[in-house]
This record gives structure tokens, C-alpha cells and sequence, in this order.
């Protein structure tokens, strides 16, 4: 058989309980269904695995995505935070897969030398070539996009609405945002997600037939800020959510930040059908796996917090669907699977290795129905610094999860009897919470 594709779809910002997921794995969540619209997602799923428990390394976009290219845990992927760039000197799962003879492609924010702010307006970089790159078109992510192209555009999506007369419209309508929810000016065709994505389908287009390819379309959305179309914004102005857990905001703060995620969730899922189109219109979607993931989640209004950077379920939790030639169809798996997982997931299926990735396991086995058991514990973890002003790290087995972090007292969590994280039990059951701890190293 010849050596498979990759479309790998990757979000910014998909917590991974905000799914259409079957009512007993919601039940489980101790969630009810959401008003989600992700048919193609939806799809996916019935021809793929679905991983409920997947996490992330570190809930932060920069170490998050480092760790996923190196394989490594969060401890010694050696990028602490969004201040840092991804270590050209260090391999990568792209470079093998590039010096393998696979076509290497990317689009939209790929943030691997985010702290440079510079990503060359046609979104190439020579650094993108060293990391294992062959096509790219590097965006910056939202929050950088406009901080760094107030003057003049510094990365190809705000050259882009310079070119069309639009800078100014997404300018003024960033500028302090915040927790806004209204609707940007900006037309649907230059929201930034749709831009993406038709460069990814160019990009589909352009790559030869007789080379197997790997291509990555890291969509901005649905991180904050919650900006969306006109458009979007209509089709989701009368939806009720559930309140958030232990949540004493405004109703009209939370409900209509939650109402602009799912819109920005509904047009990624419409953009992921373009993308699955292209392939099947090239013939391969039978040879290709199909992966779908998120490099942390939000807290959306959860203990009175939006955004990522915490250890708690809304913001570690990530979503991961993959499908593709003789993987399982329609199953879910509790398995206990982390982020960096993928880079020797993918490195499996197209018969490569990469001794490097030393954190990284092959879900392979278990995709095909080969192995059950992935890993034993799940750790997470951010160190303080210009996102985070505390240290800490979490670790879980599946059934218990311990939050150690610096200055508070720890945290445990029985996650069968109370999945929301809102019962502390460490002074209960003080030798799980040691056990656990000492597999931190922090004993």
C-alpha cells in the first residue's frame, strides 16, 4: 500500500468536552448535549476514533504545539512560554517526515517562532524550511496579527486585508476587544479562518500526485477574542447555553461569549468540509489519515475565568478525532493519550521513527484495534512567566487528578463522583494524593 497522507486540522482553543459527543461520554462529562453544529466533525467521528480524554502537555499555544513537534512533555520541550521560539537545532516529527520523502506543507498559525513577530508576508521564513517545512504560509494568531501590524503588515493575513483596503476595519475592531461579542465588519471571505483555508485547499491543489504529503491547517479560531461575521453572528444570536460550572457572571456575559465559540466552531467544521473535499476531489481520501485536535482548550465563564493557562478541565482538555485507512470506525476511547502523542501516531502510520520523541506514544496499535492501554498517567504542566504568574502541574490517572501548584495548597480531585474539579479531597485521601504527587517528582 502506498504510504499514507496527513491532513491534520488543528484549532486554537477547542476544549475538548465542547464536542458532539454520544450522551454517555456527555453523562460522563457530567455535561448535557450542547447546541454544536459540526456535521463534518460529526462525520469524522463515525469513520474514526474518538479519544474522550485526550490533554494537552501545556495549555498554552506556543509550548503546546513545541511539545507536539517534538514529542516531548512540556519539561523538556524547552519552550516555557510564548516568549520562546521552537529550538531550530532541535529534530522535528515535519523534518522526519520531509527528509522521508513526504511533501510537508502548513497554513495559518503555526506558532513556532511566535516571540520573533515577524513571519514574512508571504507567510515563508527560511526558519520554516530548518523545522521540516517544504510549503508554508506562517500566519500570526489573532492577538499578534494586529499588535505587530498596526503600522504595517508583518505577516501574510494582514498584508492580505492591507491589500484589499481592510486593515483598518479589523484594526479598529481589535483594538481592546476584550470580551466584546459583537460582530466584526470585516466580509466572510476575509475572516481570517476562511482566508486560511483557502490557502490550505491551494495548497492541496499544488502538490504533486506521485509524492505522499502531510499538510497542517492550524486555524486562529475559536481562541479569543470572540470576533465573528455578521453572518456568524446571526445564525447564533437566539442559542441558550448551559451555565458554566460555578460561575457567577452575568448571564449576558457568558451566554453571549459561548454563543460567538460555537459560531466560530460551526465555521471551522464548515471549513474542514472544504478541506475534505479537495482530498476527495484528488481521489486519496481513502489513503489518507485525518486527524483533528486543539492545542488547549478555554475556561468559557468555568470558576469565573475565561481563557487557558490552568490546570483545571476547560482549559487542558482537548478534543482528538482520527480516521483514516484500516482505523476503527465509530469508536470512543477513554484512553489516557496527551498532545504530543500524534507526532509518533503519524510517524507510525507512514512506517518512520523518531527516537527524539521519547514522550510521544504511537496510538497506532490502538487506532486499529490492536492495544487498549496507551499510558498509565496524563501530566500537564506551565511554569510561570509572562502568561502565567504561578507554576504548576497536573497529573491524573483517570480516575483521581492532582493539581500541585505553587503557593497553594494541592488538589485533588476524585473525577468519576465530581468530573467539574469542584471537591478538593487531598486532605481525604492523602496517600493517592501522595502517590500521584511522587509520580510528579515533587514527592
Amino acid at each position: 500500500m502506498n504510504r499514507p497522507n496527513f491532513l491534520f486540522l488543528f484549532p486554537d482553543t477547542h476544549r475538548g468536552d465542547w464536542m458532539p459527543y454520544a450522551s454517555h461520554v456527555l453523562s460522563d462529562l457530567g455535561m448535557n448535549e450542547l447546541p454544536l453544529r459540526m456535521p463534518n466533525l460529526e462525520a469524522l467521528m463515525k469513520q474514526g476514533v474518538t479519544f474522550t480524554r485526550a490533554v494537552t502537555p501545556s495549555p498554552l499555544c506556543a509550548p503546546a504545539r513545541a511539545c507536539l513537534a517534538s514529542g516531548l512533555r512540556y519539561n523538556k520541550a524547552d519552550v516555557a512560554g510564548n516568549h520562546e521560539d521552537y529550538s531550530l537545532s532541535r529534530k522535528t516529527i515535519y523534518s522526519v517526515l520531509k527528509d522521508n520523502g513526504y511533501r510537508v506543507g502548513g497554513v495559518g498559525k503555526f506558532d513556532l517562532h511566535k516571540a520573533t513577530q515577524w513571519w514574512g508576508l508571504d507567510g515563508w521564513i527560511d526558519d520554516l524550511g530548518k523545522l521540516g517545512f517544504t510549503d508554508a504560509i506562517d500566519n500570526a494568531g489573532k492577538i499578534d496579527a494586529v499588535h505587530s501590524g498596526k503600522q504595517s503588515p508583518r505577516d501574510p493575513y494582514m498584508k492580505y486585508l492591507y491589500d484589499q483596503g481592510l486593515a483598518e476595519i479589523h484594526l479598529q475592531d481589535m483594538t481592546e476587544r476584550g470580551q466584546r461579542t459583537n460582530a466584526t465588519d470585516l466580509p466572510d471571505e476575509a475572516y481570517c479562518d476562511n482566508w486560511l483555508t483557502r490557502n490550505g485547499i491551494q495548497m492541496l491543489k499544488q502538490f504533486p500526485r506521485d509524492q505522499p504529503w502531510f499538510l497542517m491547517v492550524n486555524f486562529v479560531g475559536p481562541h479569543e477574542p470572540w470576533d465573528i461575521t455578521h453572518r456568524m453572528k446571526a445564525a447564533w444570536e437566539n442559542v441558550q447555553f448551559a451555565k458554566p460550572n460555578r460561575c457567577s457572571l452575568p448571564e449576558k456575559t457568558w451566554n453571549s461569549i459561548r454563543q460567538n465559540y460555537a459560531a466560530m466552531l460551526e465555521n471551522i467544521d464548515r471549513n474542514v468540509g472544504l478541506l475534505l473535499e479537495e482530498v476527495k476531489r484528488r481521489g486519496e481520501l481513502e489513503n489518507t489519515v485525518i486527524l483533528y485536535s486543539s492545542d488547549h482548550g478555554d475556561l468559557l465563564g468555568d470558576f469565573d475565568k475565561f481563557g487557558k493557562c490552568k490546570p483545571e478541565r476547560g482549559s487542558v482538555h482537548i478534543p482528538l478525532v482520527i480516521s483514516g485507512p484500516n482505523i476503527q470506525k465509530g469508536k470512543y476511547s477513554d484512553a489516557l493519550v496527551e498532545l504530543q502523542d500524534l507526532a509518533s501516531t503519524i510517524l507510525d502510520f507512514a512506517d518512520l521513527t523518531m527516537v527524539e520523541a521519547e514522550d510521544s506514544l504511537s496510538l497506532k496499535p490502538h487506532l486499529l484495534g490492536e492495544s487498549e492501554t496507551v499510558r498509565e498517567v496524563q501530566i500537564s504542566g506551565l511554569d510561570e512567566g509572562p502568561q502565567h504568574p504561578s507554576k504548576w502541574r497536573m497529573v491524573s490517572n483517570g480516575e483521581w487528578k492532582l493539581i500541585v501548584e505553587q503557593a497553594q495548597h494541592d488538589r485533588l480531585y476524585f473525577l468519576k463522583d465530581d468530573p467539574w474539579e469542584n471537591r478538593n479531597v487531598a486532605e481525604d485521601y492523602p496517600d493517592i494524593a501522595a502517590h500521584l504527587k511522587a509520580v510528579l517528582g515533587m514527592a
